[in-house]
Formats: structure tokens, C-alpha cells, sequence
């Protein structure tokens, strides 16, 4: 690679500029790059621009010292239950909540978390009195309806129209089978 600034000699000198930081991982930091030769580096007077050659043992040394660093003084960002004090991590590693205020304080964790292992954030248990296959469809439809409205939402007109047949042809399925069903004795 050239350097950027007088185009003849390799670029030796790599820097990055944060131009702006939002925070670790964020999509909106941004940073320019500077590719220079070490003549054009030393005329900027930039700051460590003279070459250093070390050792890889002494390179390593000062590596390790500074994530000993970063790590004293990293903010402590622990979310903590104002009730009964019981952080984020804690429930990591025990999967236990402190208390009812737990729920709240930790939601978004909790709702990710239930998600993940269910499939859901929210309890659809079964309804008394009411066949299992009968709730299975109608979970179906709604199923069916949400695809239905996220496919409308995004523009996706075709696979809207499929959707939209499935819905029909399910909720005429329920009701078909609604029919069949004895009514029960009052």
C-alpha cells in the first residue's frame, strides 16, 4: 500500500482516527484511516510516530499492563435490583430472581432470555374445557395473522396473499370443526 500522502514509498505508519465514539460495537462510531511512509509521519509530528523496534517479549509485556489497566478502569455499568440488591450477573449464574421487583428491573434481559428458550415472551397455556387440537389452530391463525400484517407492513404483497388464503383457510377449518364438535349439556 501507498502512502497517502506523497504516493511514492510504502505505507509503514497505519493510524485511526475516532471521529466519532458512541460506545464498543455501536454502528455509528466512526473512524478514518491514515496509511502514511515514515517520512511523511515524522513531518506531520505526530505523537509515537518514530518507529520503536521492540522486542516481541516487551511488546507483550506492555499489552498485558494495559488490559490490566483498562480492566481497574472499565465502569462498573451493573444493573442491581433496587429491592433486594441482586445484579444482572447474579442472575446469570444462579438463574434466580431476588424478588418481585426483579421482573421489572431486569425485563429486557428476562424477555430476550424467555424468547430464546421458548420461543416466546408471553405464557399461552392451555384453555379449560377447550380441545388441544382447536388451540393449536387457532395459535395457527394468529400466527398466521401476525406473518400476515409483518408481510403487508414490509411490502411483501405476494407472500401477503398466500398468508392471507392460509388465514381464511384455517379460520374455515375452525369453524368447520367448531360444528362438528357436541355441544356441551348446560
Amino acid at each position: 500500500m501507498l502512502c497517502q500522502q506523497c504516493q511514492k514509498s510504502n505505507a509503514t505508519v497505519h493510524i485511526d482516527e475516532v471521529q466519532t465514539f458512541l460506545g464498543p460495537g455501536e454502528t455509528g462510531n466512526q473512524v478514518e484511516q491514515h496509511h502514511l511512509c515514515e517520512t511523511c509521519a515524522q513531518a506531520m509530528e505526530l505523537p509515537g510516530s518514530e518507529v520503536q523496534h521492540k522486542p516481541m517479549d516487551e511488546v507483550w509485556k506492555l499489552l498485558q499492563m494495559s488490559a490490566l489497566k483498562g480492566k481497574k478502569q472499565a465502569p462498573k455499568n451493573v444493573r442491581r435490583c433496587p429491592a433486594c440488591g441482586t445484579t444482572e450477573e447474579s442472575l446469570r449464574r444462579k438463574g434466580r430472581l431476588g424478588c418481585s421487583e426483579c421482573y421489572e428491573t431486569f425485563s429486557e434481559y428476562l424477555e430476550g432470555l424467555l424468547e430464546r428458550m421458548h420461543g416466546a415472551s408471553t405464557h399461552s397455556g392451555r384453555v379449560p374445557g377447550q380441545c388441544p387440537e382447536t388451540s393449536r389452530r387457532q395459535r395457527r391463525v394468529a400466527e398466521a395473522q401476525e406473518e400476515l400484517d409483518r408481510a403487508v407492513q414490509e411490502e411483501e404483497f405476494e407472500r401477503a396473499a398466500e398468508l392471507r388464503d392460509e388465514v381464511q383457510r384455517l379460520t374455515d377449518e375452525l369453524s368447520a370443526s367448531a360444528d362438528e364438535s357436541p355441544t356441551s349439556p348446560s
